[in-house]
């Protein structure tokens, strides 16, 4: 795939943004923004780069292990460092403010692990789209400094897919992912035992050929969303029958399918427009 002019000058752009980061940590989950960004930094650092993956109950080991395998098959240095988000009461209680505290319990351990290892500074994928998002977390990458060269770069997600294409990076289509903890429901506490059952649920899904989907966890009502392009398998009637079997083994009493199919992000929608505002003023100075 031949890559047009202005993408190669945000390439260009991310690459010097990237030289000029000097010994770099690369946050890394095997998404499609973050793997390209550790090849990316790779391809320019070399081995003064590493990436740094956060394990977690929150990390699907599906995803734990895509992210592990890629690494590998692009001779990306990794290393697997522990979290503890679900230590803290402010994660647990899963209010609009979670996805703050899981980052900033990512990048305070990242931090420790820099300087213990002498790197420079912390990089992430967030990307342009991201921008137009309720996206927490940002707020916790500025608070810690962290770097963010894809955005710096002026790179969409379309853009992002459109180089690990070209490169041939297996990551290209990868679809969108998310922790599991974002699957449950605000104001619903997050545990280990309800995590598992998200991800099994998940995982079940995976098996019966479905790529893109969610499975939000509402108490005792599972609510499944499909991309809309696979959504005329689910309308089968045994397809519907075994839906009904697995999630109501999982502990559902009620499965519901979301009739909108998938989209990222969908239980923002039940965040005031206040709190969104909120989430996206740029942090106070220290």
């Amino acid at each position: 795939m031949q890559i047009h002019s202005h993408l190669a000058a945000k390439r260009s752009h991310l690459e010097e943004k990237l030289r000029s980061l000097g010994r770099l940590l690369v946050a890394y989950s095997g998404g499609v923004d973050s793997a390209f960004l550790a090849w990316a930094a790779h391809e320019v650092l070399s081995e003064n780069m590493l990436a740094v993956i956060a394990d977690s109950p929150s990390l699907a080991r599906t995803h734990l292990n895509d992210a592990v395998n890629f690494a590998q098959a692009q001779n990306i240095p990794l290393h697997i460092i522990h979290t503890e988000e679900l230590d803290r009461p402010e994660y647990i209680r899963n209010d609009a403010s979670r996805c703050f505290h899981c980052k900033d319990e990512l990048f305070t351990v990242m931090e420790k692990f820099r300087l213990e290892k002498g790197f420079n500074a912390i990089a992430y994928g967030v990307n342009v789209d991201d921008q137009g998002d309720f996206r927490p977390g940002q707020k916790a990458a500025a608070q810690h400094h962290v770097a963010a060269p894809l955005l710096d770069a002026g790179l969409t997600k379309q853009d992002i897919r459109d180089l690990a294409l070209a490169e041939g990076l297996s990551v290209w289509d990868k679809p969108a992912s998310a922790c599991l903890s974002s699957r449950i429901e605000y104001g619903r506490p997050v545990s280990r035992e309800t995590l598992a059952v998200i991800e099994n649920g998940e995982d079940a899904l995976r098996q019966l050929g479905f790529r893109q989907f969610r499975v939000r966890h509402h108490g005792d009502i599972v609510r499944i969303e499909i991309a809309p392009e696979e959504m005329h398998q689910v309308l089968k009637p045994e397809m519907a029958s075994e839906f009904v079997r697995i999630f109501k083994q999982l502990g559902f009493k009620f499965v519901s399918l979301d009739l909108e199919g998938f989209r990222s992000g969908s239980m923002n929608a039940l965040v005031p427009a206040a709190q969104i505002a909120a989430a996206k003023k740029p942090p106070i100075p220290a």
